[in-house]
């Protein structure tokens, strides 16, 4: 196996130290992203790397020499916290008035402590009822920021010949503005019910289906896939609160981003400290 390890500010002490502790063959660096080659992948290995990585602030990945970007068929991720910097209905909530109230239930939902998604968004909408719509036009265009990293990543996936989805428990006018934006070739998002110009207080699934929760975010990259030709191992999934859980449980490689404890737990990766394209320093046919 090969170690990845990444920061802001990757410092020479940090790679040293983990060339010793590892015990790399050789140490390849561009950066602040060091690829130490050749290590020796056991219990202690890693139980090592964890200990640096927390002391240096840092994210340590292992990943086998020849893992390649080209192999896999489709990028799917998580919009609110994960592509954007923020939770797009905190947002609306916050400029109508309600944000603290509405703001907690997301938290819960997001640590997995809520286990009925669905019911939490109704009720996170329900208290918007009445709302002037155009608060979602202000906040995509004060609020909603890209995390940082997200461009190069689409792009460069975009480049290597995979599909992009953009799947979420948030809203149809966010996912819209993002496909236009960045080329998603594929979104899935909740609607918001709107009549006379103002939120209703009710939302739906996708053409008034199903609400997407986890299961929903699971199932849309189940299709995409099966529309693909591929298995959902030639899926990279990135997430950061419990209800992606699902989704990148079926990945070949799946990857916390900010995220929640229960998330980096079950992750194949996590991203702590480096931006979103950090990601392609664990690929053979990417640069370190």
């Amino acid at each position: 196996m090969d170690l990845v390890i990444q920061s802001p500010t990757l410092s020479t002490e940090a790679v040293d130290a983990f060339k010793v502790a590892c015990v790399a063959a050789r140490v390849e660096r561009k950066g602040n992203r060091a690829r130490l080659v050749q290590i020796q992948d056991d219990a202690n290995t890693r139980k090592a790397a964890a200990a640096l990585a927390e002391f240096f602030a840092c994210d340590p990945a292992f990943v086998p020499p020849d893992l390649r970007l080209a192999d896999f068929r489709l990028l799917a991720m998580d919009m609110d916290s994960t592509l954007i910097d923020i939770e797009s209905l905190d947002e609306v909530a916050a400029l109508a008035g309600r944000g603290a109230e509405v703001a907690a239930i997301t938290e819960a939902a997001m640590r997995g402590e809520i286990a009925d998604y669905k019911e939490s968004l109704r009720r996170r909408v329900a208290m918007l009822a009445g709302t002037d719509a155009s608060l979602l036009q202000r906040v995509l265009d004060d609020k909603l920021h890209l995390n940082p990293g997200a461009e190069t990543l689409i792009a460069a996936c975009q480049a290597a010949g995979l599909k992009t989805l953009l799947v979420t428990g948030g809203f149809t006018f966010f996912t819209n503005a993002m496909r236009a934006r960045l080329g998603f070739d594929y979104t899935r998002a909740n609607e918001l019910e709107v009549a006379d110009g103002e939120l209703t207080g009710r939302v739906t699934g996708p053409a008034g289906g199903e609400i997407i929760d986890a299961d929903g975010k699971a199932q849309a990259v189940r299709e995409t896939c099966a529309a693909l030709g591929c298995p959902t191992q030639k899926a990279i999934v990135i997430g950061d609160g419990a209800n992606d859980l699902k989704m990148m449980a079926l990945a070949g490689l799946s990857v916390a981003y900010r995220a929640k404890p229960v998330v980096r737990a079950q992750a194949t990766v996590a991203l702590n400290h480096a931006p979103l394209d950090g990601l392609l320093a664990l690929f053979a046919d990417r640069a370190v």
